[in-house]
């Protein structure tokens, strides 16, 4: 047989011996034939043929009369017809502009039949197909619209551009929602959002250029350990001085007392360089860099998301407009993000502080819980910490998380010889508006540590990591290349829930210990800007030693 039984056809021909024939040819074919018309339409929709043989002269009925019904009725337009009609190219040509969809000239030949109704059914299902995905279609560009207007209602006081970037990916989360009932290119393009997020492998010029880029925002920044503030003021002091020496009486009041004010800044520079050097000595060996690997599950199937495929390079598969290509289906490995951070120990158990963005990336990102909303869960399946001095990295998994601020308690098999746990400032003037305080983290990730590491250096992780994150990461510790940067600045204000300061950080400095000028924290740094620079904020140390209390509430536990 060459059909199954659930695809109809009803035959409508006066000619007894031409039905006959026509029905055997049909059901030998394995069609459900009928030959019952004599209700005319109501027969049509009761029997919902998928296709009709139609002569051109049936008895009791005008066969072009039946024809335009079932072509001008919206719920039998798609029934396939197939038109017999004697005489040639001018007959046949006049039942194509009556509405069938085939002409089949008599006499035929059976097998010819049978593949112009094989041909018709084929066509149908695709048409049918298409209207259903153009439905689909129109159905997610209305929910897209909704959630579109949602995003604009609640969140109004936004950009304009962060409004067009939720909306984007309220786009790709509708879409989820038809996830199995379209094509497989489909189902990839639904997660474009999320795989933009991904970078990836860096090649060896790349892995360079980054930690140029890093290397040299640092060089021009005047607030930068290098910079000659110090020289400067020297230089003002001796200027001063000689001033002093050879002008009258007359100006010598206005002259000592700038001179004071510059011999004044000479000594918070000393002071604040010997606070920071202290601290460095104390501490710098507690501070470590947080490797996070987060993936993407579908909630109704627990499935991970994947890419397509790889190219030969081991690049993820692209579409025709560059699209990351990654489904549920997919077979090449898994998508991750790898997330970088800094954290700091604060007791004998291996308990780490950091922030709660950092250890859970998509709390408060408002791209990644538009995909939550939608069915797909992030989740973490790797969290790393890289202590300065110790060539391996350390699993962590996080004990409690704040419900009051952006901090988490992580826990890890922490030991070494040099890591010992931070002391916390107490009372409320440890930290007052105007006083120094010192930062240590990993701004920028690994891109600092390669610029401090050279070329020479950078070529040789490459070729041995072939630029995959945590590979990466990896090789930094075991040359022991890790440690934090430290930067220096002032507290600009302190409020009940952040304190305001200018020490310079950026990204992957998130969760690191801000210090006071008697070497104790302060707060946890929690700014996340993309460069150097700005006013930068830390959440007060009260609220991370909050979650060190037996029995302290947290949005786990």
């Amino acid at each position: 047989m060459d059909k199954s039984s659930s695809e109809r056809v009803l035959v409508v021909e006066s000619d007894d011996a031409l039905r006959s024939s026509i029905v055997g040819a049909l059901g030998d074919a394995g069609y459900e034939v009928s030959t019952d018309y004599r209700e005319g339409m109501k027969f049509v929709l009761k029997f919902s043929p998928d296709a009709v043989v139609l002569g051109a002269n049936p008895p009791q009925l005008n066969c072009c009369d039946l024809l335009s019904e079932i072509k001008g009725s919206e719920r039998t337009q798609n029934i396939r017809v197939v038109m017999l009609s004697p005489g040639g190219s001018a007959e046949r040509t006049r039942g194509l502009d009556l509405g069938a969809d085939d002409v089949l000239s008599l006499p035929f030949d059976v097998h010819e039949l049978l593949s112009r109704v094989r041909w018709q059914l084929r066509n149908r299902l695709a048409v049918e197909e298409f209207r259903q995905q153009a439905h689909t279609v129109e159905e997610n560009r209305n929910a897209a619209q909704q959630v579109v207007a949602a995003v604009r209602e609640e969140q109004r006081t936004l950009r304009v551009g962060r409004i067009i970037a939720l909306a984007i990916v309220g786009v790709a989360a509708v879409a989820f929602l038809v996830f199995y009932h379209r094509t497989q290119q489909q189902n990839t393009r639904v997660y474009a959002a999320i795989t933009r997020l991904q970078t990836g492998a860096l090649t060896e010029q790349e892995l360079i250029d980054r930690s140029r880029r890093v290397l040299e925002h640092v060089r021009n920044d005047p607030s930068s350990p290098g910079d000659p503030e110090e020289l400067r003021l020297q230089k003002q002091s001796q200027d001063l001085r000689s001033q002093i020496a050879s002008s009258g009486t007359q100006n010598i009041s206005a002259l000592q007392n700038q001179l004071s004010v510059v011999e004044e800044r000479l000594q918070r520079l000393e002071v604040g360089g010997k606070i920071a050097q202290t601290i460095i000595q104390t501490y710098e060996p507690s501070v470590c860099l947080i490797h996070v690997v987060v993936a993407f599950r579908e909630r109704s199937t627990g499935l991970r998301l994947r890419y397509e495929g790889v190219t030969s390079t081991g690049e993820p598969s692209t579409d025709e407009h560059s699209h990351t290509l990654a489904g549920i289906t997919g077979r090449g490995p898994e998508v991750h993000v790898d997330v970088l951070g800094t954290g700091f120990l604060v007791s004998d158990k291996g308990q780490i502080l950091t922030n709660h963005h950092v250890a859970e990336p998509w709390w408060d990102n408002d791209d990644l819980k538009e995909m939550m909303d939608q069915g797909v869960d992030p989740v973490v399946i790797e969290m790393t910490a890289y202590f300065p001095g110790i060539s391996h990295g350390i699993s962590m998994t996080t004990e409690k998380l704040s419900p009051d601020a952006d901090v988490a308690l992580l826990k890890g098999n922490v030991s070494g010889p040099n890591i010992k746990e931070v002391a916390f400032a107490e009372g409320d003037r440890s930290a007052v508006s105007g006083g120094p305080v010192v930062l240590l983290g990993y701004p920028t990730g690994v891109d600092a540590i390669l610029a401090r590491s050279g070329e020479e250096t950078i070529r040789s992780i490459a070729t041995a990591t072939k630029g995959e994150p945590k590979a990466v990461v990896e090789e930094l510790a075991r040359r022991h290349l890790i440690r934090p940067v430290v930067t220096q600045g002032h507290i600009g204000d302190v409020l009940p829930d952040k304190i305001i300061y200018d020490a310079q950080t950026s990204m992957g400095g998130s969760g690191g210990p801000l210090f006071n000028s008697e070497g104790k924290v302060i707060g946890i740094n929690f700014a996340m800007v993309r460069d150097f620079g700005g006013a930068n904020f830390a959440i007060p140390i009260a609220y991370g030693k909050s979650l060190l209390k037996p029995g302290a509430d947290s949005l786990r536990h």
